[in-house]
């Protein structure tokens, strides 16, 4: 597990070179959809520059305003923040680099995790390959695999993970093997993003793993 000088440098970093993938973006690339549902690049940009960004209060609003709904909340705030100028939501995330805001309920390793994953939607949608530090992406996927508040969203699979790149192993069942990175992905939901990783980047991805 990171320290937390490490795990804050570590986001400062990712907010970094996010930014300067979203600087050079064309127009329809800052349109494209993802996986996350309907958000477009745009949505989840600006959806990573929330929590650092908002105040209680304006969470209390959102939160009002969604009807006490979290998901709900966390889906509306994006898109509304999605609708501004581009250069504003990248700017957005430049700013808040340096910045240790959490959004309530969430520990430092929130941050770390929504870079990592979201990250991956916004160069996977462009069909960019964009690489993941191990020691990360490895204590993200620890953070998956044991939150309990705010509670998971994804169902954990019926298998065995195995890193191929760096020491971790957690579950049971059939064997799924690969880079921390895509088993990152398979713990947050993307079974799909998990394999279209490993081959972008030239890594072997073995196991087709069911949630449970």
């Amino acid at each position: 597990m990171l320290d937390a000088d490490e795990l804050w440098r570590i986001v400062d970093q990712e907010r970094t070179s996010l930014a300067d993938l979203l600087d050079g973006l064309s127009p329809e690339e800052w349109e494209t959809r993802t996986r996350c549902g309907d958000w477009r690049v745009r949505d989840v940009a600006a959806h990573l520059t929330i929590a650092a960004r908002y105040s209680r209060g304006q969470v209390v609003r959102e939160m009002v305003r969604a009807r006490g709904n979290w998901n709900r909340m966390i889906h509306d705030s994006a898109v509304r923040e999605g609708a501004l100028p581009v250069a504003e939501i990248a700017a957005h995330l430049r700013s808040i680099v340096g910045s240790r805001r959490l959004a309530p309920t969430t520990s430092p390793r929130e941050p770390l995790l929504d870079l990592l994953v979201h990250g991956q939607d916004i160069a996977l949608a462009l069909g960019r390959t964009r690489r993941m530090p191990p020691a990360a992406a490895r204590d993200a996927a620890d953070r998956v695999w044991t939150m309990r508040i705010p509670p998971r969203p994804w169902p954990l699979p019926k298998a065995r993970l195995v890193a191929t790149d760096i020491e971790f192993t957690r579950g049971a069942g059939p064997e799924v093997r690969g880079p921390i990175a895509a088993l990152l992905l398979l713990l947050t939901g993307r079974q799909e993003a998990a394999r279209e990783w490993a081959e972008r980047a030239g890594e072997s991805w073995t196991g087709v793993a069911t949630s449970r």
